[in-house]
């Protein structure tokens, strides 16, 4: 009995620390909403589950995921704001090729995500408990990068899946989040994938997040992102060989847009208004 005036004498000071920590302390409240953000997914993938399981595994539970996904952006003020959706293909697979720059990669992808697509991610995510065992329901496709031949047998595989089963796939070809307000060199299983499976490549770009998100000032605050679908990329006909060109192509498009719509720091807004700016046309 003598320990319940210290446990209220606690409970008291959190009481007060916690709402002092979140007003004064821009790192605390960074902290504070990246716990949140990951817990309330781990939450929602508990939800998910037992909906998800009655069809097992299955890349129309993705549907559910997104659905169940969706309502994060408002949680934090973050306006997602999508153009060029129509330029993915309406009725074959392919492969989309993404930029990465955080866990809240979720929030654009989830806003844009095209039907019977699901990502490609490391082994090490079907370990992260609910939402693990979410991502497997769905169909997400796990690949151990540290061991190569595995990654290119299941390549191999997801190339057929692609054409069998109409499936899209969706890569981050960088291979790691990428915080420094650019992009980081193309690996090229993706554009390897696509080019044996004989399917085109959609780039996808999300503006930088720098002004309402940076992981190395403990800053996340409101904000706006834009995501950009580029023009598909065909790959009927290439062979192996024109891999390295493919994806410096594709790369060099990708960061063009991305410095276009993230020079503002807003996500694109008033430099987007600008005339005459590479790449505006195209979409």
């Amino acid at each position: 009995m003598e320990l319940w005036p210290g446990l209220w004498t606690l409970l008291l000071l959190l009481a007060l620390l916690l709402p002092t920590l979140w007003f004064c302390s821009p790192s605390a409240k960074y902290f504070f909403k990246m716990a949140f953000y990951n817990g309330w997914i781990l939450f929602l993938a508990v939800l998910a589950i037992p909906v998800c399981a009655v069809r097992g595994r299955n890349v129309e539970n993705m549907k559910i995921l997104r659905l169940m996904l969706l309502h994060i952006k408002y949680l934090y003020g973050i306006r997602v704001e999508v153009r060029g959706a129509h330029h993915f293909p309406p009725s074959q697979p392919y492969v989309v090729v993404s930029n990465h720059q955080s866990s809240l990669d979720l929030l654009g992808m989830m806003e844009v995500l095209p039907g019977r697509c699901v990502p490609i991610a490391k082994r090490e995510l079907l370990w992260a408990g609910s939402a693990g065992l979410a991502c497997w329901l769905a169909g997400v496709i796990f690949i151990d990068r540290k061991r190569t031949g595995d990654a290119i047998s299941v390549m191999s595989e997801v190339a057929q899946t692609l054409i069998t089963q109409d499936v899209r796939v969706w890569v981050f070809p960088e291979g790691t989040r990428n915080h420094n307000g650019s992009m980081l060199p193309f690996k090229r299983g993706a554009f390897h994938l696509a080019v044996q499976a004989q399917v085109p490549i959609v780039p996808i770009v999300m503006s930088s997040y720098q002004d309402f998100y940076c992981k190395k000032e403990r800053r996340f605050t409101s904000g706006r992102c834009q995501v950009r679908v580029l023009p598909p990329v065909p790959t009927e006909g290439l062979t192996p060989d024109d891999v390295p060109a493919l994806a410096d192509t594709v790369r060099h498009s990708m960061l063009t847009v991305f410095r276009e719509i993230s020079t503002d720091g807003r996500g694109g807004g008033d430099y987007l208004k600008k005339p005459g700016r590479v790449g505006e046309a195209q979409l």
